[in-house]
């Protein structure tokens, strides 16, 4: 157990003491491998008093510094990082997607241990999606995975999440079972699970570790079979009223006839999902089978492909525009199997998203690639758990 206090002081300075360690803990919980001044920068404590809590918050075990690199050493004493213990826990995600199961795991001082997925049937149930993804989790760090200290799970689904503990209740339409699917995993892996929709989670988990790292304001939009994204608001995940921030493919961008999912025509989903890019493509005269030809076609040079890919990309950027003068973002990660087709979307998103954002934004938006792939919705789950679970307010544990 690690401990940062005597627990028989209980006075006001002690609990003054208490709440500057606990301020330090949840920092690099949040945050990552810190410096002492990224520390004081955050924290606003002073440095003599940051000072004596690291070093208390060192010899308990509760924080290990790491060694500074090996780059040649300018004048004054070596920068060090600060990190939760690597040794006090993991914490695992899963991600349930429509037809795959994605796991990670990522200890305590974030550092990815490792990812795996498996592709299943669409229509596999439940409890069969839960035993892969128990199986999957251990195959990581060779079976050894503990939860330790964090003693908790983040999951994304498909689909919205009101309550991230339970899910709304959404009726048959909704791909996964609500209040149900904590209970299953909680009794399969014997802790706490926190739940969001995944799309949602891989925003964080590129703010966390991917594209954007480090970034405190990020709107991720996927580009799949459906079309959604994710909001990252100063440092937060953010999930709206009713859990439905992030639903950027249901902004209508065409008067068309073209009907979404959702039941209303002309939203960007029936423009710039991967299934209306293709019929689109077809439409134009193309032939394509699936996303892997029409990929194939375009690093040809294929000009109907392009021209496709062109319409595409100028709806997503003035979507993004639209957006980003709403809410305004230091960074746009563009993520899903749509992507992978490179600079042909990515230009005209880029010469949209210039030409209708606000001029003194122009130059303060970056877009970016998304980097984490199939694994960033369990990614983002641990994100979830690590930057936001209640149960992680009093890490480490005191005794009681």
């Amino acid at each position: 157990m690690l401990v940062g206090m005597h627990p028989h002081q209980d006075g006001p300075l002690a609990r003054l003491r208490r709440g500057h360690e606990d301020l330090v803990l949840d920092l690099l919980r949040k945050h990552g491998p810190l410096s002492r001044a990224e520390l004081g920068q955050h924290s606003g404590l002073s440095r003599t008093t940051l000072s004596d809590i690291v070093t208390e918050l060192i010899e308990s075990g509760a924080v290990v510094a790491t060694a500074p690199g090996t780059a040649p050493r300018r004048r004054g004493r070596p920068v060090e990082a600060l990190t939760l213990n690597p040794s006090a826990g993991q914490a695992i995600g899963i991600d349930f997607a429509r037809r795959a199961v994605h796991v990670s795991a990522v200890n305590v001082a974030h550092e990815v241990i490792g990812s795996a997925g498996e592709p299943h049937d669409p229509g596999l149930p439940w409890e069969e999606r839960i035993a892969l993804a128990e199986r999957l989790v251990g195959t990581l760090a060779d079976g050894a995975l503990r939860l330790g200290a964090l003693n908790a799970i983040g999951v994304g689904v498909v689909g919205p999440v009101e309550d991230p503990d339970a899910g709304p209740d959404t009726g048959p339409a909704q791909p996964w079972p609500s209040a149900e699917l904590p209970a299953l995993l909680r009794k399969r892996f014997e802790a706490p699970v926190l739940v969001d929709n995944n799309t949602r989670l891989a925003a964080l988990a590129e703010a966390t570790w991917g594209a954007a790292a480090g970034g405190q304001d990020v709107l991720y939009l996927r580009l799949s079979h459906g079309v959604g994204g994710g909001l990252v608001v100063a440092g937060a995940l953010h999930r709206g009223a009713y859990g439905l921030s992030g639903e950027f493919g249901h902004i209508a961008v065409e008067s068309g006839d073209g009907r979404c999912s959702c039941g209303a025509t002309g939203c960007l989903e029936t423009v710039a999902s991967v299934g209306a890019v293709l019929a689109a493509y077809r439409r134009a005269g193309g032939h394509a089978d699936g996303l892997a030809a029409l990929l194939g076609a375009l690093e040809a040079g294929d000009p109907v492909a392009l021209r496709t890919l062109e319409a595409a990309g100028t709806h997503i950027g003035t979507v993004l525009a639209a957006v980003c003068n709403a809410i305004g973002p230091g960074v746009i990660v563009l993520g899903g199997e749509l992507a992978a087709a490179g600079p042909p979307l990515f230009e005209p998103v880029e010469r949209a998203l210039r030409a209708h954002i606000m001029p003194i934004s122009r130059d303060r938006v970056d877009l970016r690639p998304a980097a984490l792939g199939e694994a960033g919705g369990a990614l983002g789950g641990i994100a979830l758990v690590l930057r936001e679970s209640p149960l992680l307010s009093h890490y480490p544990a005191r005794p009681g």
